[in-house]
């Protein structure tokens, strides 16, 4: 039977997604858990695919995995979180065909950046923003993967002012690495006055102009969904979803005392 899971995970400690030797990342955790239950022998075998890869730091709330497995009754959440950290916890899975591909059936992403501060010039970002639709060549906002092609097409761009947060959603079919971080750093170079919608279009003709720009701080970054276009039948575990919104309370409270605690050492007064 294939299953597909969907994952979420706090990325701050881990190398980024895709497994690699000698650091910790997301799959070398999910591997370890799989294999310690007896579920896959190894990803190779288990026709292992992923929705896509986030960077080291970067979060997610619905990535997608999917493998083969002949004990789907313990490929449940519950199950497999029993083995995984608390920074990375299943909370959905679903039976799917055999021909199931994470990566390759996604339909789309959408992804979330969340970046502090006022200073920014909020209309100047959205209409900035409307220069990103469509499919253009965003060489200029990736770092260089192998990819054979550096043409992805943007679906949505919202921008949104939550009290002292501004909050940046996009959707496309895919993205490049670095390719939001480095669309969050423009658009908020133009937020702030420091470039104009003119550099902004050249930046998508990359055949005439280059230039690098540095991808914005990894943790402001979160995969929110993975959009597919068959009905999934998703299955969602409530006892995974209360355990981790419980242990994710206590983080935000702690993070809530700590940002406390650093205006006090801040303070000269």
């Amino acid at each position: 039977m294939r299953v597909a899971l969907k994952l979420a995970y706090i990325g701050t400690e881990f190398h980024g997604s895709q497994i690699q030797p000698n650091v910790e990342t997301i799959e070398g955790e999910l591997f370890k858990a799989l294999r310690n239950l007896g579920i896959i022998e190894s990803p190779k075998s288990a026709n292992y695919t992923c929705a896509g890869r986030t960077d080291a730091g970067v979060h997610a709330l619905e990535q997608v995995v999917a493998f083969d497995t002949d004990k789907p009754g313990l490929a449940i959440p519950r199950i497999i979180n029993s083995e995984l950290p608390p920074a990375i916890w299943a909370w959905a899975h679903a039976e799917v065909p055999r021909s199931f591909d994470a990566r390759r059936d996604a339909v789309s992403r959408h992804y979330r950046y969340v970046m502090a501060g006022k200073e920014y010039d909020i209309s100047r970002i959205r209409e900035a923003s409307k220069l990103l639709l469509g499919t253009h060549d965003f060489e200029n906002f990736s770092r260089t993967n192998g990819e054979k092609s550096t043409i992805r097409t943007i679906e949505r761009i919202n921008v949104r002012v939550d009290g002292d947060l501004t909050k940046i959603d996009v959707v496309g079919n895919s993205f490049l690495w670095n390719m939001v971080r480095k669309i969050v750093t423009a658009l908020s170079m133009i937020g702030k006055g420091v470039r104009d919608n003119d550099w902004l279009l050249q930046m998508l003709n990359p055949d005439i102009y280059e230039e690098g720009i540095e991808p914005a701080p990894a943790y402001g970054l979160t995969l929110l969904k993975v959009n597919y276009d068959e009905k999934m039948g998703w299955i969602e575990d409530n006892y995974s979803i209360r355990r981790a919104s419980n242990l994710n309370q206590k983080h935000i409270l702690r993070h809530r005392v700590m940002a406390e605690v650093l205006e006090e050492l801040n303070s000269h007064e």
